[in-house]
């Protein structure tokens, strides 16, 4: 991890990394702690966690330091006044690299922050640092040549999923109460279930996306599947977050929309997707989070929505095509093993599309919404499991085509919801018998995303999760994974 200050010194009130974002903005804005104080007790918990867990790849010290210390000569700035916030380093921050986890990139200083990051900026919040991902955000686990791996706080043989890890990981241990990431195939809420802590894809257009990097356009299918978002300990977290993050106008980003969020007058019906092929203890998690749903007033039934194995699979043809056509070169030469060994079981899945088999399958999509949308117009939240297993070994995803099928089959219902660009709350549904984190996940109708965060609220306050948590002693916990062919 590299450091851009001296020596971290203890916060007078260490407590104060264990606080959330809004509690902490309370705590600030009333004069019961400074925004300094705040700053080092977390400075203070990276120097002391990091080194075990490897989420952060820059801490950004001395610039925090006069943030905070700007931030208590002035007045509140907005609601996240003085707290401390990570960005995944696919996001700029200005004078930062955004290096997307490849060592290549590591002189590609930003020179501006991208709009996200400047809404963060506007409402208060002080960039504390940089948050590690496996290169060019391509795995469901968090590695890369740059920086190396983030481990799992909760259990270190296990993945923290990816890409958004290195922010799922450091909100877990609290080394920050919030954590900007973003989301293209369950890269926010894969981490965040793996992590044990809350996180919200938005609906895409909703939080404006930009770059001062050149570079070519954003492929067709990032463009139509991701969406920035933030990871918190509360669903009252990403709620504030969220609120700052619409916000987020930025002239160069002529996809964004003004829209309004639905407000429901009565409990919307739950559709409960439960699969065929869930790990017992996930369907458990699922269950209980139906009945707090149902005590509070939400008509549950358990129905999965229209043509799940299809999106998956549309998805993963798309994005090989993709890949194969704008990006495999790059990968091949300046991406890691672990990388290259991944994207190579992927493209063997899902082949390559011609022109007009592209062509023909981009265009299907608007069918496979429309059958969504008629869905959600009767059962407009879709509880359902972000994954179908739990937490994978590390270097599962490394085992070839058959594991790389089966981790597809398992996240079909997150990668369904980037395919057809709807919002997406994950919320910490319990712990398993092994001590490994379960997360659900709400979708809802597109710029719907309060719906699925007060239907979040109900599950979080039934399901509650002890974070932050201290970091699982385990003396191999560094070890890359290489490829392997072992299974689970």
């Amino acid at each position: 991890m590299r450091r851009t200050g001296g020596i971290v010194n203890a916060s007078r009130d260490s407590a104060l990394w264990t606080r959330d974002a809004v509690s902490l903005a309370a705590l600030i804005a009333e004069g019961t702690v400074t925004a300094s104080e705040v700053v080092e007790a977390h400075l203070d918990r990276i120097e002391r966690v990091d080194p075990e867990i490897g989420a952060l790849t820059t801490v950004f010290t001395e610039t925090a330091r006069a943030a905070a210390a700007a931030a208590d000569r002035g007045r509140p700035a907005g609601p996240l006044h003085g707290v401390p916030v990570t960005v995944k380093n696919n996001l700029d921050v200005a004078g930062s690299p955004t290096t997307w986890g490849v060592a290549a990139l590591g002189q590609a200083v930003a020179t501006a922050d991208a709009p996200a990051v400047a809404a963060l900026r506007r409402a208060g919040a002080i960039v504390i640092g940089r948050t590690n991902m496996p290169d060019f955000a391509t795995r469901w686990h968090t590695d890369n040549d740059a920086a190396g791996p983030t481990v799992n706080p909760w259990y270190p043989t296990r993945s923290p999923g990816g890409s958004s890890g290195g922010d799922a990981a450091a909100v877990a241990v609290g080394m920050t109460p919030l954590g900007l990431g973003t989301d293209f195939g369950g890269s926010l809420r894969v981490p965040a279930a793996f992590c044990g802590v809350a996180s919200l894809g938005t609906t895409p257009g909703r939080v404006a996306v930009a770059s001062s990097l050149p570079g070519p356009a954003p492929a067709p299918t990032n463009q139509l599947f991701a969406a920035p978002g933030p990871l918190a300990r509360t669903v009252r977290d990403l709620t504030t977050a969220y609120e700052v993050l619409c916000d987020s106008a930025d002239r160069r980003d002529p996809a964004w929309i003004p829209a309004r969020d639905t407000a429901d007058t009565v409990r919307p019906a739950v559709a409960v997707a439960l699969g065929a092929d869930i790990d017992p203890q996930v369907r458990a998690a699922l269950l209980r989070c139906a009945d707090a749903l149902d005590r509070a007033g939400y008509p549950v039934a358990e129905l999965d929505p229209p043509q799940l194995g299809e999106v998956a699979a549309d998805y993963g043809r798309l994005v090989s095509t993709e890949v194969v056509v704008q990006r495999r070169d790059a990968m091949r030469q300046v991406g890691s093993a672990g990388l290259n060994t991944f994207v190579d079981a992927a493209i063997e899945l899902f082949p390559p599309l011609d022109l007009a088999g592209y062509m023909s399958a981009l265009g299907e999509r608007r069918t496979r919404r429309a059958a969504w949308s008629e869905f959600l117009a009767e059962y407009p939240i879709v509880l359902g499991p972000v994954s179908d297993e739990l937490p994978w070994p590390v270097g599962y995803d490394l085992g070839g085509i058959a594991q790389v099928a089966t981790m597809y089959a398992a996240h079909r219902l997150t990668i369904a919801a980037n395919y057809l660009g709807l919002p997406a709350v994950t919320v910490p549904a319990g712990i398993s018998a092994e001590g490994l984190p379960i997360g659900v996940q709400l979708i809802t109708a597109p710029f719907a995303e309060r719906r699925a965060l007060t239907a979040a609220a109900r599950i979080e306050a039934a399901c509650p999760m002890p974070t932050p948590i201290s970091p699982a002693a385990d003396p191999a916990r560094r070890t890359r994974a290489e490829p392997t062919s072992s299974s689970r």
